[in-house]
């Protein structure tokens, strides 16, 4: 299994690169502003070949860049339905009038979208992945896991950070969702599995559950079953 990932130069949003090995089709998580020479170079590397792209959720930092990805390359984007508007409209989610510059750059919105459900298995590009509606950062917020030879991997846009969680105050933003979302989703899961958050540097499920204040605080609250 290959993954790939880096941070994109606006608010450091991570883009991910999963396949089965180099020189092998790939999918492509949550191409934000400004990525794309990035994310060329990453493909070019290790020879791989985009299938699709999908998004954990909505936002334009996780976004931006998914129509002239997606143009490029002529493939597809994935999300769940209920963050499938912002899309047309990543302004109102930020409090801007529609059309306005962003960081510069003028958005497009992509022409070939489809939408992915809680619990289907999604097969792309010789990956399977599961996909997990988890709520609270926005209403359709997802995590995509994926089974690896070392370790489960957690895709975890901004559900989860490490020592932290994605912030709640945005409009579709919940904290009871959110808090729900780690107890039904992140409790359970293996010790051992790695996060690949949306923002900031790899972690464990491990480690968030001793140290993630909001974890422990989830934890108290739902003791945990594991698996």
């Amino acid at each position: 299994m290959l993954i790939a990932g880096f941070p994109a130069p606006a608010l450091g949003t991570n883009c991910w690169v999963v396949a089965p090995a180099a020189g092998e089709q790939c999918v492509i998580i949550d191409p934000g502003i400004g990525v794309v020479d990035q994310l060329e170079d990453v493909l070019t590397e290790h020879r791989l070949h985009p299938a699709a792209v999908i998004l954990t959720h909505g936002h334009i930092d996780h976004t931006f860049s998914v129509a002239p990805v997606c143009g490029a390359k002529d493939i597809p984007a994935y999300i769940h339905p209920a963050d499938a508007d912002q899309l047309a409209d990543p302004w109102s989610y930020i409090g801007a009038p529609k059309g306005t510059p962003m960081f510069g750059l003028e958005y497009t919105e992509p022409s070939d979208v489809t939408m992915l459900a809680d619990g289907q298995p999604l097969e792309l590009a010789g990956v399977t992945l599961s996909v997990r509606l988890a709520p609270g950062h926005t209403p359709g917020s997802l995590v995509f896991g994926v089974e690896t030879p070392d370790a489960p991997v957690l895709f975890s846009g901004d559900l989860l950070f490490a020592g932290s969680i994605g912030r709640v105050d945005l409009p579709g933003g919940s904290a009871q969702d959110m808090l729900a979302s780690l107890a039904d989703i992140v409790l359970p899961m293996d010790d051992a599995t790695v996060v690949k958050p949306g923002h900031g540097p790899d972690t464990t499920i491990a480690r968030e559950l001793a140290t993630n204040p909001y974890l422990l605080q989830v934890a108290s609250d739902l003791p945990r079953t594991g698996l």
